[in-house]
């Protein structure tokens, strides 16, 4: 791997195990076996790598929700799906939750650059929801399910809630 790419595969482990503020630079540049000069020629700064490395956190989640929705036909069955990846999401990462809200929860809120990047990936989250059902309120509604499933499992390091979600679901698409 190049420099760069191991720098972003080093950061998604430790952004995501010990969140951003707990990890330095100086770690980073450690554990990707880079030279400094080599992660200042990539990155500017912190903030310019927590931006990479949140674009690339967007495309690989989106990538594996489409995978994982994509054989279903109907938007029942695909929302289902989409709340089945969060299960998945969850025990594959040990419920680590959303690398958007937990680096948002780290920032202050003047940070711009990065805020953009998640508001741009929440964005994209409720047009997903919107582009299966075509009833924008309760898309809506099956967005703010999906969001508040990923923070509770988080908090409760449990699948309950998104079950729980599934079947309101299931009430509320006919």
């Amino acid at each position: 791997m190049q420099p760069k790419e191991r720098i972003l595969d080093t950061v998604s482990v430790l952004f995501h195990k010990q969140g951003y503020n707990a990890t330095g630079i100086n770690q980073i540049i450690e554990e990707a076996k880079v030279a400094k000069a080599s992660f200042y020629q990539h990155f500017k700064s912190k903030e310019d790598l927590c931006v990479a490395f949140l674009s690339q956190r967007h495309l690989f989640w989106f990538d594996a929700l489409e995978k994982f929705s994509s054989k279903e036909k109907d938007s029942k069955s695909k929302v289902l799906a989409s709340f089945n990846f969060l299960i998945f999401m969850n025990q594959n990462e040990n419920f680590r939750g959303c690398s958007f809200l937990n680096i948002l929860s780290e920032i202050p809120s003047d940070n711009v650059k990065i805020i953009q990047v998640i508001q741009s990936h929440k964005t994209d989250l409720q047009h997903y929801f919107r582009n299966i059902i075509a009833d924008h309120l309760l898309a809506d509604h099956i967005y703010l399910l999906f969001e508040s499933s990923i923070i509770e499992s988080q908090v409760f390091k449990s699948n309950q809630l998104i079950e729980q979600s599934k079947k309101i679901i299931q009430t509320l698409i006919s």
